[in-house]
């Protein structure tokens, strides 16, 4: 029978012109009943084998990431009161789900029969499905009984809720945040699109002046460009203090508690399955195999960089004439850069139009992996900013597609992701073509100006769309372990941060730069110097990555319940250690810091760096042979874009390059010494 719930119906993509709030309730209760009849019927399969039992999971698994995906996606991108209820009510149904299998013995049983029984004859995909599998039934607790198998379902329940809340609050603390400005001596040097957006805002408050909100295109404008010190403070304190207790927004919004929380509960997640800690636990599934290995790694590019990081501070500090403040960095930065390489980035938007941007990146990725992109009209959107467009092969057939949406807004979560839409499968019962998210919070273009990209706006774009490409490349048929499924969290960076370097090739800017009024290219002059930026202040960064890494990786190596997470003095003594600038006492980074709070990397923030080294040394192949090299390209794609989960990452890095990774690329990069 047709169904009228738009989340329900079997469509090649989601219907987001018909989704509503109250659609989602309905639909996940109906897809979770559905799955557990199956499965019910499945763990009584008397001779399990790859065809009668391991597919009809996967299948399983398929059907119900179609249905939570648009949800999940519409909950970042336009979040509202109606849809986070109904998001919020279906966490503890699949929260509740997700245990229920981790923890069937009988399933258990079967996929082991499956290995015993056709483990030779299984192929390497298909290898790789059963074998994660069974350890992910391990660290979803099926060998637990009684009270701990109870205890460890009720803390995935309350872990997933708290994550929601964390990421709630930092929205909810963004959105309250406005700053209203009468003097317009005040907003001295802000990007101009940036004000007259805030003076549309005052207009439709009906204010004078102009009001300015929290988001991050209007955030990242006022510290790096605004002449006003007060206006930087102001903004630095609000960006800081998102869902903390020095935060001006409303009571009930502080992180504090649920980040203790979700600390402890992680502890005792990983004490229950024994594991010392959450992050020895956490790496049960990495590249990285211990708590001192990944430490080491840490320090070990701490130590190397910080020379580095104090020279440039001192550079920074002589250039201001003065101590510089945390909200001050970034402006200072911004001018030092200016005064150095004559370029800013706000003189870069100009020949940076998002249409220019796109036709130039789409036809590196046609160059590169012979794939042409193609916009579709007549796709459902979640919102008029938003464009889909196709993946096509050389033989013109679709292969995938991913949705684009490129601007901050109200009610949008800030940040850049990319996320599964639809994941590749092609078994008995069909087949489905990969369809990614990518979503950016660039400036959107004002009145006939198109929207123009800062430099770190088109870095970002293209690291998404190095996700996008790992997920849409792939030729795996099996959800599980197809594009970033079953991928190691240390090496799922490798793809973003490897495309990364084609934004800051001569022969690529050409190619995505063009003025935005005339047309005329990026000046070969403006190009160099925008190329010898690419070390400027690369000591800071790093140092900045691993202070981010550290406090996160010691944070869940350190737990112990008797002193609860230390979340301060953690933080103190990483910065201690690693950082060449303390930032103010009101600082409450952690209480917004939402990749390992929300996101998906506790004890996994290091793992930027880890998959920096990756793909600094795998372009370091390209550009031995020539950046376009076709024969290298395609080597790059079959042993790691097409191969998602189905193989170990090191592996299939090894596969590629002809030896294990080497830092040296990476310090040779950022112009560091070993």
């Amino acid at each position: 029978m047709e169904t009228t719930n738009p989340l329900l119906r079997e469509l090649p993509l989601p219907a987001f012109d018909e989704i509503r709030p109250e659609h989602i309730g309905p639909a996940i209760q109906s897809v979770l009943a559905a799955n557990r009849a199956r499965v019910a019927e499945l763990e009584q399969t008397p001779a399990p084998t790859f065809r009668n039992f391991v597919e009809p999971l996967e299948d399983l698994a398929h059907s119900l990431s179609r249905a939570w995906s648009p949800i999940g996606h519409l909950n970042g991108v336009v979040n509202s009161e109606a849809l986070r209820e109904q998001y919020n009510a279906c966490l503890p149904m699949l929260s509740d789900y997700g245990t229920d299998l981790g923890q069937s013995e009988k399933l258990y049983r079967g996929y082991k029969a499956v290995l015993e029984r056709e483990g030779p004859a299984l192929d390497t995909d298909q290898r790789a499905v059963v074998e994660h599998a069974l350890r992910d039934f391990k660290l979803a607790g099926v060998a637990l009984e009684g009270p701990a198998k109870e205890r460890f379902k009720a803390v995935m329940l309350e872990l997933s809720t708290l994550a929601a809340k964390f990421e709630e609050n930092v929205l909810d603390a963004t959105n309250h945040f406005e700053h209203h400005v009468t003097d317009a001596a005040e907003l001295d040097g802000v990007n101009a699109t940036v004000v007259a957006q805030a003076r549309q805002r005052a207009v439709d408050a009906g204010k004078e002046g102009w009001l300015l909100g929290l988001d991050q295109p209007t955030y990242v404008a006022i510290v790096t460009d605004a002449k006003s010190s007060a206006l930087r403070q102001v903004f630095y304190r609000a960006w800081t203090t998102r869902a903390s207790d020095e935060a001006p927004s409303p009571a009930g919004l502080d992180n504090a508690q649920v980040m203790e929380d979700l600390l402890r509960l992680r502890h005792e997640t990983a004490q229950l399955l024994g594991y010392p800690n959450y992050a020895a636990y956490a790496l049960a599934t990495r590249m990285a195999k211990s708590v001192d290995e990944v430490l080491a790694f840490l320090r070990q590019v701490a130590k190397a960089a910080r020379p580095a990081a104090e020279r440039e501070l001192a550079e920074l500090e002589e250039f201001a004439g003065r101590k510089l403040d945390a909200w001050d960095l970034s402006y200072y930065a911004e001018r030092l850069q200016e005064a150095r390489y004559s370029i800013s980035q706000e003189e870069l938007r100009e020949y940076f139009p998002l249409p220019r941007v796109l036709e130039g990146l789409f036809n590196v990725i046609q160059r590169l992996f012979r794939v042409t992109i193609r916009r579709r009209e007549g796709v459902a959107l979640w919102h008029a900013d938003a464009r889909f467009y196709d993946l096509v092969d050389v033989q013109g057939e679709v292969i995938g597609g991913f949705y684009l949406d490129m601007y901050a807004r109200p009610h949008k979560r800030s940040g850049a992701w990319m996320d599964d839409c639809v994941g590749r499968k092609r078994t008995s019962t069909g087949a489905a073509k990969p369809v990614a998210y990518l979503v950016c919070n660039a400036l959107p273009g004002s009145g006939d100006k198109p929207a123009l990209l800062t430099h770190d706006d088109v870095v970002t774009l293209f690291h998404e769309f190095g996700h996008g490409l790992h997920h849409m490349l792939t030729r795996v048929d099996w959800p599980s372990v197809s594009g970033i499924n079953g991928v190691a969290w240390d090496a799922v960076e490798l793809p973003s941060q490897f495309l990364e370097n084609y934004a800051w090739d001569p022969e690529v800017l050409r190619s995505i730069s063009g003025h935005h009024a005339t047309g005329a290219p990026l000046p070969e002059e403006k190009i160099a110097q925008l190329l010898r930026t690419y070390r400027f202040q690369a000591g800071l960064a790093l140092l900045r990555q691993m202070e981010f890494s550290l406090f996160d990786f010691r944070l869940h190596a350190e737990y112990d319940p008797a002193q609860g997470g230390r979340i301060a003095e953690i933080l103190a003594d990483v910065r201690r250690e690693v950082s060449v600038l303390q930032p103010p006492a009101f600082n409450r980074f952690p209480n917004n810091f939402g990749h390992i709070f929300a996101g998906g990397y506790a004890a996994g923030y290091y793992s930027y760096m880890w998959a920096e080294v990756l793909a600094a040394d795998a372009f370091a192949a390209f550009k031995e042979s020539g950046i376009f090299n076709a024969d290298t390209a395609q080597r790059y794609v079959d042993s790691i874009l097409s191969r998602g989960g189905s193989r170990d990452a090191l592996d299939a890095f090894v596969e590629f390059r002809g030896r294990a990774p080497d830092i040296q690329p990476l310090l040779d990069r950022y112009g560091i010494a070993a």
